[in-house]
C-alpha cells in the first residue's frame, strides 16, 4: 500500500516528465498500432478480392490447362452440334457433314471452354479422398459467344465481327458452399438447389440482370437453349464475377471443349477446401502429384499476380512501414530511457536519504521499474488511442484501391490481324475497386500493450543500473 502511494506521488511530482515520456512513447506506439491496422486493411482488400474470385470457403483451386481457341475449325454452331467454322481464301463458310457453304449473314453462338482445359470428373472424387481435404466440389467456367459473320470476313482487309458474349458458371448444385456463386448474396428469387441438377434453371449477376433487363421468372438463351431465371444474386466486389450460373450437369451436356469436344463428365475447375488452415500447403502438393498437369493454386499464390495500387499499397505497408515503425520505436525507446536515466542522476540525494532511512538498494530499483513501467502503460493507452485515430483518418481520406488479376474465365476475345486464318485467342483480366479500411485488430492492441511494457521496463532497467552502480556513501554525500 505504501509502495502504491509513494508511486502515485512521485508521478505526480514529476508529472511533466511522465507526461513527456509517456507521450514519446504513445507516439511510436500509435505509429505501430496505425500502420499495422492500415497493413489488416490491405490484408482485408486482398482476401476480398481473392474470395470475389475463389469463392467462399475455397482454399486451393485447380484448373486444367488453358487451351487455345483458334478460327477456323474450332468453333461448333449453334446448338453445339457437328458444324464448324472455317475460314480460307474464299470468305467464312459454315460445314456440316463435308459440305460447306456462305456463312456471310449467319450467326455462329457457341458455348465454349475457352480459358481451361478439360479434367475428368473422376479427378474431382480423386482429390476428395485425399487425406487433408475437406471437400471439392468441379465447375465450369464457360463463355457464350455468338457471332455474325459480316460479308467479306475473312479476306484480306475484310471487317472483323464483334462477338456478343456472357460468361456461364456450370455450379455443382451438391456443394453449394464451394465455388463463385457461394459468395453472392441472393437479392430477388433463390439460388440454385440440389433439386435443379437436371433442371433449365439459371441464377443471374444482379449487373448482367440489370443491363439486360432481366429479372426472377424472365428466360434467357444459352446456345438455343432456354433457361428459366429463378433468382438474381450479387457479389460482395465490383468486376467481372460470372454472369450466368445454370447447373453443372446442364453446362456439361450443352457445353464445348475446344476442338468441339463434349464435356460429358468434364469439369475445367476443381474447388477445394482443406481441413485446416494449416493443411493448404500440403493440399497443395498432394494435388500437384495427383494431377501434374493442372495448374494448382491458393489464395497466397494467387495473390502475387495481384497488380494495380493495391498491390503497391500492400508492399509500401508492409516494407516501408515496417521499418518506419521500427525506426521510430527505437528513437521512442531511446528518449524515454535516457529521460528516466538523467531523472535518476537528478535524485541522488532522494535516494541517499531513503538508504540513509533503510532503504534497500532492491526496493529502490523496484521504485523506479513502477514508476517507468506505469508510464509505458499509460503511453500504450494514448498510443492505441492515436492508433485508432490515425486508422479513422486513413479510412476517411483513402481513394480506392484497384486490383487486377489476368484471368482465363473465358470473356474476351481479340482479333489479331493477318488475313485469312486469323485468330481468336481469350483474353480476360478481373478488375476489382476495393475500398481501403483500416481496423485497428485485437493483436495489434495486444502488441501496444506488449511494447509498451518493454518500453516501460527498458527505461526503468535503464535508471535501475545507474542506482544499482550508486554508491550508498556517495548517496549520503550529497545530502545536504
Amino acid at each position: 500500500m505504501f509502495f502504491i502511494t509513494y508511486l502515485r506521488r512521485e508521478l505526480r511530482r514529476r508529472m511533466r516528465q511522465a507526461i513527456f515520456i509517456g507521450l514519446g512513447l504513445a507516439l511510436g506506439i500509435g505509429l505501430v498500432v496505425t500502420v499495422t491496422a492500415a497493413s489488416a486493411g490491405v490484408k482485408k482488400a486482398q482476401s476480398d478480392v481473392l474470395k470475389s474470385l475463389y469463392g467462399v470457403g475455397t482454399d486451393v483451386t485447380v484448373t486444367g490447362k488453358a487451351p487455345r481457341l483458334a478460327l477456323p475449325g474450332a468453333a461448333p454452331a449453334k446448338g453445339g452440334g457437328g458444324q464448324t467454322f472455317q475460314i480460307g481464301p474464299g470468305g467464312a463458310q459454315l460445314c456440316s457433314n463435308g459440305k460447306c457453304h456462305n456463312a456471310a449473314g449467319q450467326t455462329v453462338d457457341h458455348l465454349n471452354s475457352t480459358s481451361y482445359g478439360p479434367i475428368s470428373q473422376a479427378e474431382v472424387a480423386a482429390v476428395a479422398r485425399l487425406k487433408d481435404v475437406k471437400a471439392a466440389a468441379g465447375g465450369l467456367a464457360l463463355s457464350d459467344t455468338s457471332v455474325t459473320i459480316p460479308k467479306n470476313f475473312g479476306q484480306r482487309g475484310g471487317p472483323v465481327p464483334t462477338p456478343n458474349q456472357f460468361t456461364v458458371q456450370g455450379v455443382d448444385t451438391s456443394h453449394l458452399s464451394l465455388g463463385p456463386l457461394s459468395s453472392g448474396t441472393v437479392t430477388s428469387g433463390r439460388s440454385l438447389t440440389s433439386a435443379d441438377a437436371n433442371s433449365n434453371v439459371a441464377v443471374l449477376d444482379s449487373g448482367y440482370a440489370r443491363s439486360h433487363k432481366l429479372k426472377a421468372g424472365s428466360t434467357v438463351k444459352i446456345v438455343g437453349h432456354s433457361f428459366t431465371v429463378v433468382g438474381i444474386v450479387t457479389q460482395p466486389q465490383t468486376g467481372t464475377p460470372p454472369q450466368v450460373y445454370i447447373p453443372l450437369a446442364r453446362a456439361q451436356a450443352i457445353g464445348r471443349a475446344a476442338g468441339n469436344k463434349r464435356l460429358k463428365n468434364e469439369v475445367n475447375t476443381i474447388y477445394v477446401t482443406a481441413r485446416s488452415a494449416a493443411d493448404i500447403p500440403t493440399v497443395q502438393a498432394e494435388i500437384k502429384h495427383l494431377l501434374p498437369k493442372d495448374t494448382v493454386t491458393t489464395a497466397a499464390s494467387l495473390a502475387s499476380e495481384v497488380t494495380g495500387s493495391l498491390s503497391s499499397t500492400a508492399k509500401l505497408a508492409n516494407v516501408l512501414g515496417r521499418w518506419l515503425s521500427i525506426l521510430v520505436l527505437i528513437a521512442a525507446f531511446a528518449v524515454a530511457s535516457l529521460l528516466t536515466m538523467a531523472a535518476v542522476a537528478r535524485r541522488v540525494r532522494e535516494f541517499g536519504t531513503l538508504k540513509a532511512l533503510g532503504w534497500r538498494s532492491s526496493r529502490i530499483v523496484a521504485q523506479v521499474m513502477g514508476e517507468s513501467l506505469t508510464v509505458g502503460i499509460l503511453g500504450g493507452a494514448a498510443g492505441v488511442g492515436l492508433g485508432f485515430a490515425g486508422a479513422a483518418i486513413i479510412t476517411a481520406v483513402a481513394p480506392k484501391l484497384s486490383a487486377t488479376i489476368a484471368s482465363s474465365a473465358g470473356q474476351g476475345f481479340t482479333a489479331v490481324a493477318g488475313g485469312p486464318g486469323r485468330v481468336f485467342s481469350p483474353t480476360s483480366t478481373h478488375s476489382v475497386a476495393v475500398p481501403m479500411s483500416a481496423s485497428v485488430t485485437a493483436a495489434a492492441i495486444v502488441a501496444a500493450v506488449v511494447l509498451a511494457v518493454v518500453g516501460g521496463l527498458l527505461a526503468g532497467s535503464f535508471g535501475s543500473w545507474r542506482i544499482a552502480r550508486l554508491r550508498p556513501a556517495d548517496a549520503l554525500a550529497r545530502v545536504a
